[in-house]
């Protein structure tokens, strides 16, 4: 009876261990994600490119520099948007479900040695500012389509990611104690 007793928490503790393989398919349907995101950026690049050569063809000025700059501007954004992805993919899975043995490959990111769930979010939340500035700038590029409050607002809700970031960053500094290699989770 004892062993019976001993053994259901082991059962239950290994169940509840063998359940973050349920995240391994949230992980492949984000790399799904990221190939539409190739797609699309692809989709913007032969625009872009076919719309310049028809200007060129043609002796035109349709697209302005400020159009242009705005569609690399979106094509920046969508690359900053498929890296946000990379990092929750790999860095998600290596932190959360399993170690991916690369064998020292010579292509490993740097990040993914020291990679833990602080790291890991200071690490989006960068990303994210970075993705909300690109956003801001081509807000502002292109200023005349927005009100003064949709300005106002998308400036506060980027100043309100840059905070989000710094106070991550910040806190994940402070719980790193001397003797400590590893933050806390």
């Amino acid at each position: 009876m004892e062993s019976t007793r001993a053994a259901f928490p082991t059962f239950i503790g290994k169940t509840i261990f063998f359940s973050r393989w349920l995240q391994a398919p949230l992980y492949l349907g984000l790399i799904i994600a990221q190939l539409v995101y190739v797609v699309q950026f692809m989709r913007e690049l032969v625009t872009l490119v076919s719309d310049v050569a028809s200007d060129l063809l043609h002796g035109t000025h349709h697209m302005a520099e400020a159009d242009i700059m705005l569609v690399v501007l979106g094509l920046v954004d969508v690359v900053m948007v498929a890296n946000l992805l990379i990092m929750v993919i790999v860095g998600g899975y290596e932190t959360f479900v399993s170690r991916i043995d690369l064998d020292r490959h010579p292509d490993q990111p740097e990040w993914l040695s020291h990679v833990n769930a602080n790291v890991l979010k200071v690490k989006l939340a960068m990303s994210i500012v970075g993705i909300s500035s690109i956003h801001l700038l081509k807000t502002f590029i292109d200023a005349g389509q927005y009100t003064e409050k949709e300005l106002l607002w998308q400036t506060i809700i980027h100043l309100t990611f840059v905070v989000s970031a710094i106070a991550l960053a910040w806190i994940d500094r402070l719980m790193i104690r001397p003797g400590h290699d590893v933050p806390a989770v």
